[in-house]
């Protein structure tokens, strides 16, 4: 019996992300290129609701079309776990998150933190205005190789709309963590997607 939510999954929430431009490949799954390392909350009335922490890369996917791969991503729900592993070849492994979110005025002010068995992974800061933002129209693509849950590649359609605007951001990842690789990648730009509602199929 599965524990997750069938396909489409229609989620709420924030995002945070940042881009970086990793210079040399760091290994066999994160060759040089630009990634783009994310942090979400996904709240009600999501059918699941959880954070997680992912790191994406661009590709170019079988038709030739602009596609992320997602190289590396937690969540701290098992549920989703199972759910992205099976659904979409997602290779999702769970770690805990702390969040903590402060406003003044039009501000949100955001810091994150994710560890995996109490060793640091990252550590995160944001603040951002886009609660005050039009909400705009968003659409991307996942191409994910197999994994033993999901032996064929996966396509995977997401689009929704969030209210987005550029933020700061900062970072600070573990060195022998195992997202060390990016702490020599250098840093383009972030922004938060706030109140997202997203269909992800």
């Amino acid at each position: 019996m599965n524990v997750y939510p069938p396909a489409p999954w229609h989620m709420h929430g924030s995002m945070w992300l940042t881009a970086f431009r990793l210079r040399e490949a760091a290994d066999e799954r994160h060759p040089a290129g630009t990634y783009g390392v994310a942090l979400v909350s996904y709240e009600e009335p999501s059918p699941l609701t959880y954070h997680e922490l992912l790191v994406a890369r661009t590709v170019k996917d079988r038709a030739g079309k602009g596609a992320v791969t997602i190289t590396d991503i937690w969540v701290d729900s098992p549920a989703s776990q199972a759910g992205g592993r099976e659904l979409w070849a997602i290779p999702k492994d769970l770690c805990d998150f702390d969040l903590e979110t402060s406003f003044r005025g039009p501000v949100t002010s955001t810091d994150w933190s994710a560890t995996l068995e109490r060793r640091p992974i990252v550590e995160a800061r944001f603040t951002d205005v886009s609660r005050a933002a039009l909400r705009v129209p968003f659409s991307g693509r996942v191409e994910q190789p197999g994994i033993a849950e999901h032996p064929e590649t996966a396509d995977v359609v997401m689009k929704g709309t969030a209210k987005a605007l550029p933020c700061r951001g900062r970072w600070s990842f573990a060195a022998d963590g195992p997202l060390g690789f990016l702490r020599g990648a250098r840093q383009l730009g972030s922004f938060r997607m706030s109140g997202f509602r997203l269909h992800f199929e």
